[in-house]
């Protein structure tokens, strides 16, 4: 009796890994940002694939401490932003290379998948791929300021009216804004360790300035509508956003130029369904699925046609924020070394004590 016990379970326990399995192959782990995944997107591609998608929503910090918590694992598919791959990846290992001949290349914009994965590629494989695009710069209410660049937010007439982060693409743009090229010294830690103290001594000076340092959009958005802030440093989506409630407020691209990034398709080393994530990659590229997930998200895409089927008021907005000039000088961020955001880290924590 006991042998016969011992088999029943046995095949009970079969059973039940088998059905463990066969969920899992038919299961899509998404670990994305807040948008890219919009409910009517999902239906459909669960109709169409059989695939169910499980969502998590983050950013590129807890995208990393996650994977890496893991070493890679949890997720078939992950969104970093494309300078968070080639540095997390060398230093942790939590991405598996792209097996090209599974997408369809052909849905990309050649241009800036090509860029993409310059810029994802590690020993000679290829990381990441482009999705979703966008820029950082000023957001001004031409009613009640004047703005060309960054640096613009420090005058004096604007005590106690601006807002920005405390965070690294703050710490950027106004080096791209005092003249000098931040991207440029990453692979010589003294020079732009010396770059970033003078960055830091502009922001502590300027302190006086800002009216609070935003870290949640609600927070920044309805200080614009208020009139509380007249100027800030801001993505394109928000200005735009406000711009739709009020003409005076626009988004501008600095004079410096704006800073570009694009969040990529990236597989986690330790994924258990890569036949779904491809499939969602494919599906996400096609032109009529693209549109809508830009305009969920409300930036621009890297799908190929794409923007053909985009929101006329979101074109006409990007036209009036980037003409030719300004889009050529958009300053996209390459990979992150090792050491440099610990640079910056050190910085900011000057900037936040000092009185």
């Amino acid at each position: 009796m006991k042998i016969r016990y011992t088999f029943v379970a046995a095949a009970v326990i079969a059973l039940g890994c088998a059905g463990l399995a066969q969920a899992q192959e038919k299961t899509l782990r998404l670990l994305t940002w807040a948008d890219y995944a919009p409910a009517d997107v999902v239906a459909q591609f669960e109709k169409e694939t059989g695939y169910k998608v499980e969502l998590t929503l983050s950013n590129n910090e807890e995208m990393i401490s996650k994977l890496r918590a893991t070493g890679g694992a949890g997720f078939d598919l992950a969104q970093p932003s494309q300078d968070r791959i080639a540095g997390p990846q060398t230093e942790f290992g939590i991405y598996k290379p792209m097996d090209l001949s599974k997408l369809k290349t052909e849905l990309f914009i050649p241009s800036m998948l090509d860029a993409t994965k310059i810029n994802t590629t590690v020993a000679g494989k290829v990381y990441g791929l482009p999705h979703i695009w966008g820029t950082d710069g000023l957001v001004v209410n031409t009613k009640l300021a004047k703005m060309e660049n960054y640096t613009d937010l420090c005058k004096a007439e604007f005590k106690g009216k601006v807002a920005y982060r405390l965070k690294r693409p703050t710490l950027l743009a106004f080096a791209f804004a005092s003249g000098k090229d931040p991207f440029a010294l990453y692979s010589n830690p003294k020079a732009y360790t010396e770059l970033m103290d003078e960055v830091g001594k502009t922001l502590i000076a300027c302190k006086p300035n800002v009216k609070f340092y935003w870290d949640n959009k609600d927070q920044l958005l309805n200080g614009m509508r208020a009139g509380e802030i007249v100027g800030a440093m801001m993505w394109d989506t928000g200005g735009w956003k406000l711009n739709n409630e009020k003409p005076e407020i626009q988004f501008l691209a600095p004079k410096s130029g704006a800073l570009g990034w694009i969040d990529t398709f990236a597989i986690p080393a330790k994924g258990k369904n890569d036949a779904a994530a491809y499939a969602w990659i494919n599906f996400n590229m096609r032109p009529e699925i693209a549109a809508k997930v830009a305009g969920s998200a409300g930036n621009f895409t890297a799908s190929k046609g794409a923007d053909q089927l985009m929101d006329a008021k979101l074109k006409a907005q990007f036209a009036t924020s980037f003409p030719e000039a300004a889009l050529k000088n958009i300053k996209w961020y390459p990979a992150v070394p090792a050491g440099i955001e610990d640079i910056e880290g050190k910085v900011l924590d000057r900037i936040k004590a000092a009185n």
